[in-house]
């Protein structure tokens, strides 16, 4: 009898891996113990990370984890409420930034090779409820940036979420090769939404066109670039190329520097990611004036020169 159980035991779980086969680029990401680690312990349910899992194979694994989760559960899972549900993640992504890690003494060529999740790390299962909770916290979310101010801030329902310093379009004319036309650098205002989430990035040089895959860092060293990802918004309702993404060179931030995008740090781009869901608002603006936490007027340089201000 138990010679029986134990064949029938066996059945059921090779059914199991036979009906949910989870493959990437032709090597399993994830271990047959993967599917044992789909616990529930004090009600909480979890998934325990099979193996260390690299900046480089970070999104294709955790596309596995939502559709293994989605095909148990009726929750409709996406990315953003998954990680949203473990904040943890965020931070671990956050600290890839070449800068936090060179402030640790640990210089890192190639960002992609960073283990982000380490194996045995528990990541939470949101129910019903606090998936319906974070949806409505998507729907009342904004990213809100002010130009001459160099700052782009998060806001919940008008409360400042999440701060961060910005580069924006220079005060000038230029020849893109990759719009084969003289460009209008300056940062675009108006208001929108995030349309496009570009995960694995590739890097073009908008003056010549040319690829490059290496970068110049602050401190003279060179490194691979780093993968984060890359946001498209679409403003006024066109999409005009203007992105939000990391730079490599967080001297250019609080500055008028870029080709027109909205440039901001590596662990606060990957902070922001998670903040901005595909048809977030964007709020692009120049304002001279802003009033601090304390009650006190800031006044900003006219970096564009208007006389008065678009928005």
């Amino acid at each position: 009898m138990n010679f029986l159980k134990l064949i029938v035991n066996h059945v059921s779980i090779l059914l199991l891996f036979l009906i949910v086969p989870l493959s990437i680029n032709n090597q399993s990401l994830i271990s047959k113990k993967y599917y044992r680690d789909y616990c529930v312990r004090d009600s909480a349910k979890f998934i325990l990370v099979p193996k260390n899992i690299l900046v480089k194979n970070y999104f294709p694994f955790l596309d596995s984890v939502i559709k293994y989760l989605n095909s148990k559960e009726d929750l409709n899972l996406t990315e953003h409420l998954l990680v949203r549900y473990n904040p943890w993640i965020i931070d671990s992504l956050s600290q890839t930034d070449y800068y936090k890690m060179m402030a640790k003494d640990s210089f890192v060529y190639d960002q992609k090779e960073l283990i982000v999740l380490k194996k045995g790390s528990k990541i939470l299962i949101p129910d019903s409820i606090a998936v319906s909770n974070l949806l409505t916290i998507f729907d009342n979310t904004y990213i809100d940036i002010n130009i001459p101010e160099f700052k782009l801030r998060v806001l919940e329902d008008s409360r400042e979420i999440l701060k961060f310093p910005v580069r924006v379009g220079r005060n000038e004319k230029k020849y893109l090769k990759m719009g084969d036309r003289i460009t209008d650098l300056k940062t675009i205002q108006g208001i929108g939404k995030i349309v496009k989430h570009v995960k694995n990035p590739d890097y073009y040089n908008p003056v010549n066109g040319h690829r490059y895959y290496l970068t110049k860092r602050d401190d003279n060293k060179i490194t691979k670039l780093p993968q984060v990802p890359f946001l498209e918004t679409e403003i006024n309702g066109v999409r005009n190329g203007q992105l939000i993404h990391p730079t490599t060179n967080p001297e250019t931030l609080s500055k008028a520097y870029s080709n027109g995008c909205v440039g901001i740090g590596e662990g606060d781009a990957w902070e922001l990611y998670y903040y901005a869901p595909i048809n977030t608002k964007v709020v692009i603006r120049y304002n001279l004036k802003s009033v601090d936490s304390k009650g006190d007027t800031l006044t900003f340089k006219n970096i564009y020169g208007y006389k008065t201000s678009p928005l």
